[in-house]
């Protein structure tokens, strides 16, 4: 059996301590800030994986190499017409939004 370390420190207790139980507003914008993060990343990784550069993606989308660039750099969010944009006419796949409460 493996002794637990009191050293550690949970994801979930980080982000309490330093950013206030979920419903603040540092923690919300926290975790706002992670979704805009995580989609650039999802643009990024699957650009590449398409084997696409910045400048193909933006010619196919109707915008700039820059703002795509400013998108997968968590600098830009990007409005939910341009993420289907992206997902549609960059990717050829089917942008879906859920709500959950």
């Amino acid at each position: 059996m493996k002794a637990k370390n009191n050293n550690l420190t949970t994801l979930e207790e980080f982000k309490e301590k330093n950013y206030g139980r979920r419903g603040t507003k540092e923690r919300d914008e926290l975790e706002a800030g992670y979704e805009n993060f995580k989609m650039g990343a999802l643009i990024h990784d699957t650009r590449l994986e398409m084997g696409m550069t910045q400048q193909q993606l933006a010619e196919k989308v109707g915008t700039t190499k820059s703002y795509i660039s400013k998108i997968e750099n968590n600098i830009k969010e990007a409005r939910i017409s341009t993420l289907q944009k992206i997902v549609e006419l960059g990717f050829g796949g089917h942008l879906e939004l859920s709500i959950k409460l």
